[in-house]
């Protein structure tokens, strides 16, 4: 069975246990701190990132959360979650990158550095005009899925697609760390719901980062 090396916050863990849920794909969780810098898990991943995916009885090791989801899109017939035409394929891989890369430069990665590294691993206080500005940050993100949605069902189309599943886990760890303000983003925060609602986003929901508890509405689905 596929090892999923992760750590509760890590945002790319949770789109690749999102896209092997939805895909029906077994795993089992190995708890990993990169930081921690562990020997075994440099020997599967030189670059010390999480998450990394590795099957013994195959002797496969996967890294990268995007390399991740595209091996499952080719090899996983269920649910297809790059699908379409030319166009639409490229709409998704689009706003996957703007969730990986934009949303977790200006959200995402402040807040994990403020609100967990530096209480959790450096002993530090948070920087409060770090926080705000991340906070303002989000809102302009949300605006444009807001933006989105009044124009399709979904973030890339008429489905759900990977697009769905990458801006869901950056948000997530964004609202347990409280990073999130939802006043005004009604369409967004919808159709959040309704991400939440299903069984791959239950686990993360229930999971929790050690010394770093979410805000009550955080598990809330309906909220």
């Amino acid at each position: 069975m596929w090892q999923l090396y992760q750590f509760p916050l890590c945002p790319f863990s949770r789109k690749v246990r999102l896209l092997m849920s939805e895909k029906g794909v077994g795993y089992e969780l190995w708890r990993e701190n990169p930081w921690e810098g562990r020997d075994e898990f440099l020997a599967l991943n030189p670059a010390g990132r999480t998450p990394v995916l590795h099957d013994p009885e195959k002797a496969l090791t996967l890294v990268d959360s995007r390399a991740i989801c595209e091996f499952f899109e080719e090899t996983v017939e269920k649910n297809q979650m790059i699908g379409g035409n030319a166009a639409a394929r490229a709409e998704v891989r689009r706003l996957v990158a703007l969730f990986d890369e934009n949303f977790f430069e200006d959200v995402t990665g402040p807040l994990l550095l403020e609100k967990m590294k530096k209480r959790v691993i450096l002993r530090q206080p948070p920087d409060s005009r770090a926080l705000r500005q991340a906070m303002k940050l989000a809102h302009e993100h949300l605006y444009y899925i807001d933006y989105l949605l009044d124009r399709r069902p979904w973030l890339a189309g008429a489905t759900m697609s990977l697009a769905d599943i990458a801006a869901a886990a950056q948000i997530s760890v964004a609202d347990y760390l409280n990073g999130i303000d939802w006043a005004g983003h009604e369409q967004t925060r919808s159709w959040y719901a309704v991400m939440k609602s299903r069984p791959s986003f239950r686990p993360l929901l229930a999971e929790r980062q050690d010394g770093i508890h979410p805000p009550e509405h955080y598990a809330d689905v309906d909220g």
